[in-house]
């Protein structure tokens, strides 16, 4: 995922104003104008390194000097440090806690969304992991873009992607057939057609609709194997991705991958996902 610098910069800088509010009040009281410092971004645990390009933006928009030694997507270490920041220590102290959040946010999906993939890799299965739109509200480039970093599928980034038709869309269409030869005719050939089924017979009626992806939502292994079997019989497996999509857990994830799906899509990568525990440490002070 790309983003000119400006427009990136933007929405860091948009981050930080909400946190510091009228000003660092803290900060202010205690640390003198001509305070110059040099500060560590440590990982206090091990994971993988997420963030980092946006760190090095947010921080060098405030004009302070920062050295990076490690890079998005590479394995970390606890104790290892990841940055080394210098410059106004009021500075440092008012962009630690945005940067640590977005540190910490995205490298915990990262980290997240890698162990998923390694542990299907190690079962030998080749389905794709992907994140949902459950993403928090106005992090949803920063959520999308640490799945991409963790190794897995960002599906959707927004609405205009590609053409999903939910439930709710099927209710007000009143059935799929109508739903997909609606969209069939109207849509760019340049969009997918995803098609949400609740049960077998959504699935085979998708298929027969030219749906290009069925997604099978909230079924259970039993019931994906139920519904592979029925588009083998009528001809349309391997013909039409299958993504596997509701109540999928790391628990869970092998059962669902081996029953023959494309696609394993978990809300929990981005809707609830554990921070990785990143500190920030001044480590000396001087005058200027």
């Amino acid at each position: 995922m790309f983003l000119p610098r400006k427009i990136l910069e933007e929405k860091l800088r948009r981050m930080l104003a909400e946190d510091v509010g009228q000003g660092d009040i803290t900060t202010a009281l205690i640390v003198p104008p001509e305070s110059i410092a040099e500060a560590e971004v440590v990982a206090k645990e091990s994971g993988v390194a997420a963030g980092i390009e946006e760190a090095k933006i947010l921080l060098e928009s405030l004009k302070l000097k920062v050295e990076v030694s490690v890079n998005d997507g590479e394995k970390i270490k606890a104790k290892q440090t990841l940055i080394k920041i210098f410059g106004e220590t009021r500075e440092i102290l008012s962009v630690e806690r945005t940067l640590l959040n977005i540190l910490s946010r995205m490298s915990g999906i990262a980290t997240t969304t890698k162990k998923l993939i390694e542990k299907l890799q190690n079962a030998g299965l080749k389905t794709k992991v992907a994140c949902t739109r459950k993403t928090a509200p106005g992090l949803l480039y920063f959520d999308k873009k640490a799945v991409l970093v963790g190794g897995g599928d960002t599906h959707r980034l927004h609405l205009d992607d590609m053409i999903l038709i939910k439930d709710n869309h099927v209710a007000v269409a009143n059935s799929i057939e109508n739903a997909v030869k609606k969209v069939r005719k109207e849509a760019s050939f340049s969009k997918k057609i995803e098609v949400e089924a609740a049960k077998v017979d959504d699935v085979l009626a998708a298929a027969k609709a030219g749906a290009d992806i069925i997604m099978l939502d909230n079924f259970s292994p039993k019931q994906i194997e139920k519904a592979v079997k029925a588009l083998k019989k009528a001809g349309f497996l391997g013909k039409v991705l299958l993504e596997a999509s509701g109540g999928i857990t790391a628990e869970s994830i092998i059962a669902f991958a081996s029953t023959g799906v494309d696609i394993v899509s978990l809300g929990e990568i981005t809707d609830s996902p554990k921070a990785l525990d990143i500190c920030l440490e001044i480590t000396t002070v001087e005058k200027k």
